[in-house]
C-alpha cells in the first residue's frame, strides 16, 4: 500500500469515527479522492501541487461534469489536505486551492393552492389513503429529509406533538407536529393492525402491511397523489421541505430558526431560500413600487 493510499484510508476512518459522517458520505468522500489520485498518479502527499490540482481539474471539465459536481472533487481535496495539516504532514495549504464558482440552484416549491391540493389527495379511508396523507402531512409540517422520513418509528408522544430526529452528521434536533398532522397520524395508526415499529410502511397491491417503507416507495406515493392534484410538473419529496422553510419565512420566522428547524450545519445553505421569501423586500416592493399608477 502507498504512502498516500494509507493516508486516505486513515482520513475515511477519521470521518466516520471520529466527525461522525454518514457510510454514505465516506462513500462519496472516497470516490472523489480516488479518481484524483488515480488520474493523477499521487503515490505521497508531497506529489499534490497545484500544477497537478490544475490538470485534474481541466481533466474534470473537459469530462462534462456540471461544475457542482466538479466543485465536490475539490470540496473532498481540500478537506483531505486539511486533515493532513491537522496530523502535521507537509502539503499544500488547503486555502490556496480556490472552489468553482457555481450558479445558484432554482429552489422549486409548491405554491399554496398546489400544496393544498397535494395535502387534500389521498381520499378515502383505506390504509393507503390514510398512510399517503399522513406522510404528505409530516413532512410538510417538519421539513424532513427522505430518509428521515422513513427512519421514524411509530412511538411518538402525539400530546407533544414533537419528534427526535437524528439527521446529517448524526445530529439531533426536534421537529414539531401541527394539527392538521396529529389528526392525520392517528387516523393512520388507528387503521394499523400490524405489530411493526416502524411509523411508515410498505404496502402490498392488496394492502396488507410489509415492512418499513423504502425512499422509492416515498417518492411513489407522492408523485402518484401529485397527479390526482392535477399538478402539472413531477412532484419531488425534497419539494415539500422547500416549502416548509419558505413557508415559515415568508410568515417572518428567522433565519437561524429554520436553519435549526432543517437540520443544516451551516447557515449557508439556509440562506438560498431567502431570495424567495424575503418579506422586508416584498413589504418594500408594495409600498413604494409603482405608487404613481394608483
Amino acid at each position: 500500500m502507498s504512502e498516500i493510499e494509507k493516508l486516505l484510508k486513515d482520513y475515511l476512518d477519521y470521518l466516520e469515527i471520529e466527525k461522525n459522517r454518514s457510510p454514505k458520505t465516506r462513500e462519496n468522500y472516497e470516490q472523489y479522492l480516488r479518481v484524483f489520485i488515480e488520474k493523477s498518479h499521487i503515490r505521497s502527499p508531497k506529489e499534490i501541487t497545484q500544477e497537478v490540482i490544475r490538470d485534474f481539474r481541466i481533466l474534470l471539465g473537459r469530462g462534462k461534469l456540471k461544475k457542482i459536481t466538479q466543485s465536490y472533487y475539490v470540496i473532498a481535496l481540500r478537506n483531505f489536505l486539511k486533515y493532513l495539516v491537522k496530523r502535521g504532514i507537509k502539503v499544500l495549504p488547503p486555502e490556496t486551492i480556490e472552489l468553482p464558482k457555481v450558479v445558484r440552484r432554482d429552489i422549486e416549491t409548491l405554491d399554496y393552492n398546489e400544496l393544498e391540493r397535494l395535502l387534500q389527495a389521498p381520499k378515502g379511508n383505506d390504509l393507503r389513503s390514510l398512510r399517503d396523507r399522513a406522510i404528505l402531512e409530516t413532512l410538510f409540517s417538519t421539513g424532513l429529509r427522505l430518509s428521515e422520513l422513513c427512519s421514524l418509528n411509530r412511538k411518538i408522544d402525539m400530546s407533544r406533538g414533537e419528534i427526535s430526529v437524528r439527521g446529517k452528521g448524526d445530529k439531533l434536533r426536534v421537529v414539531f407536529l401541527s394539527v392538521g398532522t396529529k389528526r392525520a397520524l392517528k387516523k393512520y395508526l388507528d387503521k394499523r393492525e400490524d405489530a411493526n415499529e416502524a411509523l411508515f410502511i410498505s404496502l402490498s397491491r392488496s394492502g396488507g402491511a410489509l415492512d418499513r417503507i423504502t425512499p422509492r416507495a416515498v417518492q411513489r406515493a407522492v408523485d402518484l397523489r401529485g397527479r390526482q392534484a392535477g399538478i402539472p410538473k413531477k412532484v419531488h419529496v425534497h419539494q415539500l421541505r422547500h416549502s416548509f422553510a419558505t413557508d415559515l419565512l415568508i410568515n417572518g420566522a428567522d433565519l437561524r430558526s429554520v436553519q435549526e428547524l432543517l437540520g443544516h450545519a451551516n447557515i449557508s445553505t439556509t440562506q438560498v431560500y431567502t431570495h424567495l421569501t424575503n418579506k422586508d423586500l416584498r413589504d418594500i416592493h408594495e409600498a413604494f413600487h409603482a405608487r404613481r399608477r394608483k
